[in-house]
C-alpha cells in the first residue's frame, strides 16, 4: 500500500510539473487565446487557491497537495498570456489584489476556510462548465490543449487514491470525483470540436 501511495503522489507531482505547459505553449505559439475561457481560468485559479489554503490550514501531509503551488504558478502564467492576447493586461492588477487578499481572508476564522472548501467544489465545477459553455458556443476548441485536460483527469484519479489512503476527507474526495468526471467531459468536448486542417 505504501508503494502505491508513493507512486500516486510522485506521479501526480511529476505530471503537474508540466500540466499546463502544453496549454501555455499552444497559446504562445499561436499568439492567440482563442478557445480558452477567461472565466474558467479565473475560477480554476480560485479553486486551486482555496484548496491549497485548506490543505495547509489543516496540516495535511505535504505530499497530498504539493502540486498546487506548481499549478497555481502555471495558471498565473497562463492567465497573463490570456489577458495579453485578449488585450486586457490592465485587468491583471485587480486579479492579483483579489487573489492575495482572498488568500489571507480565508484563514481569519475556521468557519471561513471550511465554508470556502465547501464552495471550492462548486467553484472548480463552475470553471469546468465555463470552459464547456465556451466550447459549445464557439464549436471550436481553438488553442485548448486536450493533453492538459487529459493530464488533469489523471491527477484527479490519482488524488482519489491518495485521499482514500491518507486523510479520507469526504469533502476532498467528493471534489476529486466531480473534477474527474468534468475533466473527462471537457477533454471529450475539446476532441469533438478539434478543427482539422484541410489539405488540397
Amino acid at each position: 500500500m505504501e508503494a502505491l501511495l508513493a507512486l500516486a503522489n510522485w506521479s501526480t507531482l511529476l505530471v503537474c510539473l508540466v500540466l499546463k505547459l502544453p496549454q501555455v505553449v499552444a497559446v504562445r505559439a499561436a499568439g492567440s487565446a482563442r478557445g480558452l475561457s477567461l472565466q474558467s481560468l479565473v475560477l480554476e485559479l480560485s479553486g486551486f487557491l482555496v484548496f491549497l489554503r485548506y490543505q495547509s490550514y489543516y496540516s495535511y501531509p505535504l505530499e497530498t497537495y504539493l502540486e498546487y503551488p506548481i499549478l497555481i504558478a502555471q495558471d498565473v502564467i497562463l492567465l497573463l498570456f490570456v489577458l495579453h492576447y485578449s488585450g486586457n493586461m490592465k485587468q491583471a492588477l485587480p486579479y492579483v489584489v483579489i487573489f492575495v487578499g482572498g488568500w489571507y481572508f480565508l484563514t481569519l476564522q475556521k468557519w471561513v476556510i471550511d465554508l470556502a472548501m465547501n464552495l471550492c467544489t462548486l467553484i472548480s465545477a463552475a470553471s469546468k462548465f465555463a470552459q464547456l459553455r465556451y466550447l459549445w458556443q464557439t464549436r471550436d476548441s481553438g488553442q485548448v490543449s486536450a493533453l492538459t485536460w487529459s493530464m488533469s483527469t489523471y491527477t484527479c484519479a490519482t488524488r482519489i487514491v491518495t485521499t482514500l489512503m491518507t486523510t479520507n476527507d469526504p469533502m476532498v474526495l467528493v471534489r476529486f470525483i466531480i473534477m474527474l468526471v468534468l475533466n473527462i467531459w471537457v477533454t471529450a468536448t475539446i476532441l469533438r470540436y478539434r478543427k482539422t486542417e484541410k489539405t488540397d
